[in-house]
C-alpha cells in the first residue's frame, strides 16, 4: 500500500482544499488499482513533483516502467495526448493510459547525470525534434499570448507596477507580435532539466505542458534554470538556442522577454521566494 509522501499531500491539499484532500485519501486504492489492471508491482519508493506521483514498476514480463498519476486538473489532460503524438521520439514513450482517471504508464528512463555540455545547444535541438505536428485540441500559444496582451498591464496594475512601464509595455508588444503569426507545431511547454531524462544518453523529455505553437516559446524555463547556477550570456544563448531548434532568434527574445514578465508578477502572487522572482525580474527587464 502506498504511503503517500507527506510533503505532496500537504501541498496538495493547499492547493486543492477539500479536493485535494479527498484525492489523497483515494490516493493510495487508486494506485493499487492501476498495478493490478496493467499487472505491474513496485519496485522502489514513490517519486512526485508538484501535481503528480511516480512509481517505479516491474510489469508482468520484467520491463521497468513508471506508473504515474496525477491531480485531475484539465491541465494535466494534455499530457498523454502529446507523449502518444512524439512517441516515443525525444520524449518518454507511453504504454498505456486512462486518461479519465488521469493514469499513465511510461517507460523507465534514466538519470540526467552529469551537466549537459553546451545546454542551449542540447535542448534547442531537442524542441526541434518535438516540433511535429500538434494533435487537435491542445490550447494555443497564440491565443495565451493574446490573454497576456490584457492580462499582464492589469495584473502589474494590481501589484503596484513592479517591474515598470517599459517592461511590461515591452511584454504587450511582444505578446501581440507572437500572437499574430505562431507556427503550428507540437510545443512541451516546461522545457527545462527538470524536466529531461537520458535514454541510451540522448536527452529524452518528461512532463509535457503540450501546447501548439512556437518552439521558440520553449527557451524561457532552460534560460531562467541556467540562470539559478550562474547568468549566462544571454545573447549567446538565444543564438544557440534558436540555431539549434532552427527558429528565429528575435521570436526566441520576443517570447523570452513576455512569458518572464508574466512569470514574474505570477511569482509575487505565489509567494515565491525572492530569489526566483529576481530572476525573472532580471530577464524581463535584460529583453526589454
Amino acid at each position: 500500500m502506498l504511503t503517500v509522501p507527506p510533503a505532496f499531500a500537504e501541498a496538495t491539499v493547499v492547493r486543492e482544499g477539500d479536493a485535494g484532500s479527498t484525492w489523497i485519501g483515494e490516493l493510495p486504492a487508486l494506485v493499487e488499482e492501476f498495478l493490478e489492471r496493467w499487472s505491474c508491482t513496485v519496485s522502489g519508493p514513490p517519486a512526485h513533483g508538484s501535481v503528480g506521483v511516480v512509481l517505479p514498476v516491474v510489469r508482468a514480463d520484467g520491463s521497468d516502467a513508471v506508473l504515474k498519476l496525477s491531480f485531475p486538473l484539465a491541465v494535466n489532460a494534455a499530457e498523454p495526448v502529446v507523449l502518444t503524438a512524439w512517441n516515443g521520439d525525444g520524449a518518454a514513450r507511453l504504454l498505456d493510459r486512462a486518461d479519465d482517471r488521469y493514469a499513465m504508464l511510461l517507460e523507465r528512463l534514466s538519470p540526467l547525470g552529469d551537466e549537459v555540455p553546451d545546454p542551449f545547444t542540447a535542448v534547442g535541438r531537442l524542441a526541434r525534434r518535438l516540433a511535429v505536428p500538434a494533435p487537435p485540441g491542445l490550447p494555443s500559444l497564440a491565443e495565451r499570448a493574446l490573454q497576456w496582451v490584457d492580462e499582464v498591464p492589469a495584473h502589474a496594475a494590481r501589484l503596484g507596477n513592479p517591474l515598470g512601464r517599459k517592461v511590461v509595455d515591452a511584454a504587450v508588444a511582444n505578446a501581440r507580435e507572437m500572437a499574430a503569426d505562431d507556427p503550428a507545431v507540437l510545443v512541451h511547454g516546461d522545457l527545462h532539466f527538470g524536466n529531461l531524462l537520458r535514454r541510451d544518453g540522448d536527452l529524452t523529455a518528461v512532463d509535457p505542458n503540450g501546447f501548439v505553437g512556437d518552439p521558440a516559446y520553449d527557451f524561457l524555463p532552460l534560460l531562467r534554470g541556467e540562470w539559478y547556477a550562474r547568468p549566462p550570456d544571454v545573447e549567446r544563448a538565444i543564438a544557440e538556442f534558436a540555431d539549434a531548434a532552427e527558429v528565429d532568434r528575435e521570436r526566441v527574445r520576443r517570447w523570452a522577454q513576455a512569458r518572464a514578465a508574466e512569470s514574474a508578477l505570477w511569482s509575487r502572487d505565489l509567494g515565491e521566494p525572492s530569489w526566483v522572482t529576481d530572476v525573472v525580474d532580471a530577464i524581463a527587464g535584460d529583453l526589454a
